[in-house]
């Protein structure tokens, strides 16, 4: 629905500048939450029957996450000028969108801590409502900015609908626990903030990295080529990431928890390949139907005006398939808490694919960048099998 409401009133070159505040955001509330979120709905699981730990727990959390939101806030606004033009270029002046940002900073990583705790509660259905009353929510302020604001609208609404979450999860995480009552600054404990600090490694090397590195190669097609062609990449972007939500979803929800609690190679080694047998081949049936279904998915989903976005789908789909297949391995990294190793294979991959993305943009135009994609998915997949050789062989 966001898709098709971009297309019809920002068009190619406005979906350009969503992406690159999209990217941005990406990264700055992986920054603002300290890449905590996982860590959370695990500490919470462990020592929720705890009081006092609870406690002391969420008190010091809250507090670290507060002052890194407080602190961003106010580089946001003081330098929005300069943001703006990092961000945007020299050609437009949204300023306002970053002070915009700095007021609803903090509102967002208080929510995203909030649910995070639910979660830890075990709030499964509670945590899907909040998602669903948000992306709701969302929506509705999507609308009405961009029916009167067009592009400025656009921009507008997202920073603004995810610090709307937070009233939606006040009120459900405070059925639960009256979590402003127990965080008390005597209670604080950085014994914690050293326990998360691996998820937070691992959260700020791939949520942080991986959004600037995108946000970079955008510009570089907007300067070496133009804001439209930037516009259809990040087109096929968004649709690349709705059907891989199919696959993300399976490997969080499902193989995430077998993987953590395997012993041994051999048990790996099933999980892996119950993955390869069971999904990859159900994924890649489902991509070759996308891929003879382009015409249709670009005309529904957005409009004619962004029909040349269909000679991106072959590479989008095979790097995709690549992307899939290697998926698996990475979660290993997280399951198995291989910090140094996972930011390693991240920085390498992410360097390779820009400068990959810079040479073939120079010899094939807007479609070197998916080839780049492709080829660095097929790289990364490549080392993921020799470092994991003997779980999968």
């Amino acid at each position: 629905m966001t898709s098709k409401l971009l297309a019809v009133f920002v068009g190619p070159s406005g979906m350009a500048l969503v992406g690159n505040l999209r990217n941005f955001m990406s990264s700055l509330e992986t920054v603002s939450t300290l890449g905590f979120q996982n860590g959370i709905v695990k500490y919470v699981a462990e020592i929720q029957k705890d009081k006092l730990q609870l406690q002391k727990f969420i008190s010091t959390v809250f507090i670290s996450l507060l002052i890194v939101a407080l602190l961003l806030s106010g580089m946001l606004y003081f330098f929005a000028v300069f943001w703006n033009h990092k961000i945007f270029g020299n050609d437009f002046e949204y300023d306002f969108v970053f002070k915009a940002l700095s007021l609803a900073l903090p509102w967002y990583a208080v929510s995203v801590f909030l649910v995070s705790v639910l979660n830890g509660l075990g709030n499964f259905k509670k945590v899907i409502w909040i998602n669903s009353i948000g992306n709701t929510i969302g929506l509705l302020v999507s609308i009405i900015l961009m029916l009167k604001y067009k592009t400025f609208g656009a921009l507008l609404s997202i920073v603004i609908s995810p610090a709307l979450l937070f009233f939606v999860a006040f009120y459900f995480v405070n059925r639960e626990i009256a979590v402003f009552k127990i965080i008390k600054i005597a209670t604080f404990d950085f014994g914690f903030i050293k326990n998360l600090s691996s998820y937070s490694l691992m959260a700020l090397a791939s949520s942080v990295m991986g959004p600037l590195v995108f946000l970079m190669v955008r510009n570089n097609i907007i300067q070496t080529l133009d804001i439209n062609q930037a516009g259809f990449w990040e087109t096929m972007t968004r649709i690349s990431t709705y059907y891989m939500l199919f696959v993300s979803t399976i490997l969080t929800v499902y193989f995430l928890p077998k993987l953590s609690t395997a012993k041994g190679n051999q048990e790996t080694k099933n999980i892996f390949w119950s993955y390869y047998k069971g999904i990859l081949p159900v994924f890649v049936f489902g991509v070759t139907i996308i891929y003879f279904s382009r015409f249709f998915i670009i005309k529904l989903l957005f409009t004619k005006e962004f029909l040349a976005v269909e000679s991106l789908f072959f590479w989008q789909l095979m790097g995709d398939v690549l992307k899939a297949a290697s998926l698996i391995l990475g979660y290993q990294f997280f399951a198995k808490r291989l910090t140094a190793a996972f930011i390693i294979s991240e920085l390498v991959s992410l360097a390779l694919f820009y400068f990959l993305s810079d040479y073939l943009m120079g010899c094939y135009g807007i479609q070197g960048i998916v080839m780049a994609q492709a080829l660095d998915n097929f790289v990364y997949l490549l080392i993921l099998v020799v470092y994991f050789r003997k779980s999968l062989f």
